[in-house]
């Protein structure tokens, strides 16, 4: 098991300066930039990676991080997120209060409130919620990956990822949906699938049962 001892220096804030600590960006299949060759190049050195250091997070990376993270006792789901980032000795990055970087909610919680911003934007709040409770009824099941990001950033899992949405910043309705659906609320009562019929191009997600239908979305198992 690889131990990794780090040792942050900052300067201090100037007076009446909040300064909080947020964690590098989540990294996951399809991602690209700097961090991402750090990742590699990392991964590399330590023997997980044998692939090229470009900067591209694809197949090879995505193997590489689940190895190091099995390897780490760290949920395996192929994701870089705060957990995984902190034990490649990434650093945190310091935010401004008020930014939308600071840490006033856990990572979990404001990542299911992007995705939910992401995806639901516009549907009636119930419909916000449900979206939520479907990446939740996912990370239960033993058919997804086992945490929320892992499920979020599960490769062409969902739209807002592969278009970038998921990146917007979440309104007020989105954080709250993430609340209540990590509260316990479900009104998918279960469901692992949603879907907009008028979009949806995947013939596959047609053979799944329609269960109930909220705003624009279908909702089945």
């Amino acid at each position: 098991m690889v131990f990794l001892f780090l040792i942050q220096i900052y300067e201090p804030a100037s007076p009446g300066t909040r300064v909080g600590y947020s964690a590098p960006r989540t990294l996951y299949w399809g991602t690209t930039g700097n961090d991402v060759r750090t990742v590699q190049d990392k991964l590399l050195r330590w023997g997980y990676y044998d692939g090229t250091v470009d900067g591209v997070y694809g197949a090879a990376t995505y193997r590489a991080v689940r190895r190091f993270q099995q390897k780490n006792g760290l949920a395996v789901d192929g994701v870089v997120g705060p957990a995984t980032a902190n034990a490649l000795g990434m650093p945190a990055q310091a935010a401004q209060a008020g930014s939308n970087q600071g840490i006033n909610r856990s990572a979990d919680e404001y990542l299911l409130a992007r995705c939910i911003h992401g995806e639901a934007r516009g549907e009636p709040y119930v419909g916000k919620v449900a979206v939520a409770a479907v990446v939740l009824n996912r990370v239960r099941s033993p058919q997804f990956p086992n945490t929320i990001a892992g499920v979020i950033y599960q490769p062409l899992a969902f739209t807002a990822v592969a278009d970038g949405q998921i990146n917007l910043t979440p309104d007020k309705d989105s954080l709250k949906a993430a609340r209540d659906a990590l509260n316990g609320w479900d009104p998918t009562y279960g469901c692992l699938y949603y879907w907009n019929p008028a979009t949806a191009t995947s013939k596959w997600i047609w053979s799944r049962k329609v269960t109930l239908k909220i705003g624009k979305h279908w909702f089945g198992i």
